[in-house]
């Protein structure tokens, strides 16, 4: 009987124990306010490679395109004639290798016979190597336009979203104009940091991304890629890439949190701070007695040790001993 009660004394105190947090100063990042702007990581045009009229355009403003996707056709009626012009100079150059092989056939065999002399088989010989030479440039030179006509549709260069349209169906475009523009799908965030702060910012900080602009309220959070080493108008350009980038608009305006230097401040477990009409509280351990002492609350300091870690900023001094309400 002594053991089991000996035994659950233990297991209370221990309980009790970890119900249980001492206070302690530690370093935080001096967070500051900025806005940033959703910007795609590179903006490109889907060009014509051909002039002529756009016959169809497929996509609109805010559509998703793959890379290679065909996106509008551009039509040169001039090709078209030109193809026309070129099959039937091929099918004459073929008549005439045709008959250049009957002729070559024949002489070679008179020639053999004694009945010719062998220079009008080199003759016959020469003349159909003329013809198929001319029969494959002709061929070649169809093929150059064939290719050209498979080059009226215009193809996507990149994945992403289309941004505005450059022309319509109907449009003469000449080659090398854009038709599209194309927002590639991998956004990033370009801050723009006042100078003072700027000497705390460098790559590989985080950031955080205020949840008042998100339906569900939740945080979102990034890394700074990127600080450009010029100053414009009083202000530091950086790019950060951050979560879920599919949620966001080319052009959002975004508060963005930024690190602003090193502080110390005193951070608890959320679930340790109880609030009554309005006023926060902690329950305070001293002298074996608990009291309820009002608190300021500050923001939330999640980390590794304290998924809901939260800033106290007064009411509670190193070494205070707090219990779990």
């Amino acid at each position: 009987m002594t053991f089991g009660l000996t035994a659950m004394m233990m297991v209370a105190a221990t309980s009790a124990q970890a119900e249980s947090v001492t206070v302690a100063q530690r370093s935080v990042a001096d967070e500051k306010a900025v806005f940033a702007t959703v910007e795609s990581t590179s903006v490109v045009p889907a060009r014509s490679r051909i002039g002529g009229t756009i016959i169809d355009l497929d996509v609109r403003e805010g559509d998703a395109v793959t890379q290679g996707q065909r996106i509008a056709t551009v039509a040169d009626d001039k090709l078209a004639l030109q193809l026309k012009s070129l099959d039937a100079q091929i099918r004459a150059l073929q008549a005439q290798a045709s008959q250049a092989q009957i002729d070559f056939t024949r002489v070679e065999g008179l020639v053999e016979r004694g009945t010719l002399p062998r220079v009008k088989l080199d003759e016959v010989r020469t003349a159909l190597n003329v013809a198929e030479n001319g029969l494959r440039a002709k061929t070649a030179e169809r093929a150059v336009i064939q290719q050209q006509t498979e080059e009226g549709q215009v193809l996507a260069p990149a994945a992403g979203r289309v941004l505005r349209r450059q022309a319509v169906a109907g449009s003469v475009v000449l080659p090398g104009d854009p038709v599209v523009m194309i927002a590639q799908q991998d956004f990033k965030l370009r801050l723009r940091v006042p100078e003072r702060h700027a000497r705390f910012l460098k790559a590989g900080d985080g950031i955080r991304i205020d949840g008042e602009a998100f339906a569900d309220g939740k945080m979102r959070t990034g890394t700074v890629d990127l600080v450009y080493p010029q100053i414009e108008d009083g202000r530091v350009i950086a790019d950060a890439r951050f979560d879920n980038p599919r949620e966001y608009f080319v052009g959002d305006r975004l508060r963005v949190w930024i690190s602003g230097g090193d502080r110390t401040s005193f951070v608890v477990p959320a679930s340790y701070v109880l609030t009554r009409f309005g006023i926060d509280y902690v329950q305070l351990k001293r002298n074996g007695t608990i009291a309820n002492v009002p608190v300021q609350r500050g923001r939330p300091l999640p980390s590794a040790e304290q998924p809901d870690g939260i800033e106290i900023l007064s009411g509670v001094r190193a070494g205070d001993e707090l219990v779990r309400p």
